[in-house]
């Protein structure tokens, strides 16, 4: 399995449009920080071909500690959700 990280992201950057590494860095985290910035304001973040950021409000349960068995309230929370465009899943080879 291969990780993407931002330096790889970056690179494809400085590869493809030959900008500084500096300038490149400065892409990548302006992407990453309006994302986050829009999901922490609820907005969802779409993106043509590729897929939806949202922001998902699971509510308070109980669950269980897998090691001991013991019953554990799991708190409400806000979760990242991403579901993929169907042209995305056409691409990575999913029939759903």
């Amino acid at each position: 399995m291969a990780t993407i990280t931002r330096n790889d992201l970056a690179a494809a950057l400085r590869n493809r449009f030959g900008l500084t590494a500096t300038d490149a860095y400065k892409m990548v985290d302006i992407v990453f920080e309006e994302i986050s910035e829009s999901l922490a304001n609820g907005e969802d973040v779409k993106f043509s071909g590729f897929g939806t950021f949202k922001i998902l409000t699971k509510s308070a349960r109980i669950g269980r500690n897998p090691k001991t068995g013991v019953p554990a309230v799991i708190s409400a929370r806000r979760v990242a959700a991403f579901r993929p465009s169907t042209e995305f899943r056409k691409r990575v080879g999913n029939k759903d």
